[in-house]
């Protein structure tokens, strides 16, 4: 698209001519998709909640930031268990944690909230100025420490194996000004230290949201350039890599704003300003971001900031809640059954419609990778 062109249409500071032809293909191949589901029958919503969780945001204090992890763990629990997806289970949170952020008192506060199903603990790492060996030896330092806690899944090898959430959105140096990352080949870095899969995007409206849009692909191409995720092949049945990352987006629609008739963007992002209402879920579903030859498994990847004090009031309360009642509607057993997932358990059900699986999709939350240590029952 030519940028003049794209400057002059509405949201033309989100940065459209990155990513609206996509968006605009993609819109049609959903046509087709629900054509197609509309004939089969039941179809499953799999839902995951990724929160960049940074209780020290701002400069908060130690007991400032302690105050917004206990919040959690006192508060979540209570949310969650008024609901229940199609397979009986609580709704799950994905923590993904600033590496550089860590603290031990802060990080162990977490754990109840894992040993008890609520949740899973991830890897987001906010980094500027990095090269490949700095990158590597960070990366490898947050992992290990993750570990230690008994956090992050294990590979057949053993060695811990983590989703990934890069800070201000730059994973590949995507930035067009070189800010917040450094290293252009950080996808293959990032699988080189235990990454299976990336769940940064999208980033509306920031310059690095990549060309691929509303899709779960592997990055293809020269993966050490910058911006490799720029390229992709769509996930599809019958075909899996294993010497890659995976990338998971969430939602990105040019929605209808309520009330009203004015447009908007939505790209799947909760905060206390912009809670989750029936509309805003419809449109994510509407998406139909799935593996292509397995459209009834309707993946959602939602994202948050939820450790500051005004979300986690929303996301805790009223604004959890109205997340929560929303999805049930899709969760009534014939049209749509609802799978709550942590990002790790999206992959592996995402993994098991690569490898071919159908059926229940809640059946393959433990496909490919293993829960963390910190979450298995004694004795496994």
């Amino acid at each position: 698209m030519p940028r003049r062109w794209a400057r002059s249409l509405p949201f033309a500071d989100k940065h459209l001519d990155r990513w609206l032809v996509a968006y605009l293909r993609h819109l049609a191949a959903t046509q087709v998709d629900r054509l197609w589901r509309r004939a089969r029958g039941t179809r499953h919503l799999i839902f995951a909640l990724c929160d960049h969780f940074e209780p020290l945001w701002r400069g908060a204090d130690p007991r400032r930031a302690e105050a917004r992890v206990r919040a959690w763990r006192r508060r979540y629990p209570i949310l969650a268990q008024a609901y229940r997806d199609a397979d009986g289970r609580q709704p799950r949170h994905s923590f993904f944690y600033p590496g550089e952020e860590y603290r031990t008192e802060l990080f162990e506060l977490l754990e109840p909230l894992c040993k008890s199903g609520l949740g899973e603990v991830e890897l987001h790492l906010h980094h500027d100025g990095d090269d490949e060996r700095s990158l590597r030896r960070s990366l490898a330092g947050h992992v290990a420490t993750f570990a230690r806690h008994g956090h992050l899944s294990r590979g057949e090898d053993g060695r811990p194996r983590y989703a990934f959430i890069h800070g201000n959105w730059a994973l590949a140096n995507a930035r067009p000004d070189g800010r917040w990352c450094g290293v252009d080949a950080e996808l293959p870095l990032l699988f080189d230290t235990g990454c299976y899969a990336d769940f940064t995007f999208p980033a509306v409206p920031d310059p690095s949201q990549p060309s691929v849009v509303n899709r779960i692909y592997w990055p293809t191409g020269d993966l050490g350039a910058r911006r490799a995720h720029d390229r992709g092949e769509r996930a599809r049945v019958g075909a899996a890599h294993r010497d890659r990352i995976l990338l998971v987006q969430g939602p990105l629609a040019i929605a209808r704003r309520h009330p009203g008739y004015t447009p908007r963007l939505d790209y799947g992002a909760l905060t206390a300003h912009d809670p989750a209402t029936p509309e805003r879920v419809a449109t994510w579903v509407a998406q139909s971001i799935s593996i292509a030859g397995r459209p009834e498994w309707v993946f959602v990847k939602t994202h948050s900031h939820g450790a500051p004090e005004a979300q986690a009031d929303s996301l805790l309360g009223r604004g959890g809640r109205a997340l929560h009642d929303a999805l049930a509607r899709y969760n009534d057993g014939r049209r749509w059954r609802l799978h709550y997932v942590s990002a790790r358990e999206l992959y592996n059900i995402a993994m098991a419609a690569m490898a071919g699986k159908s059926g229940n999709p809640g059946d393959y939350r433990d496909f490919v990778l293993p829960p963390p240590p910190v979450a298995r029952p004694q004795g496994m």
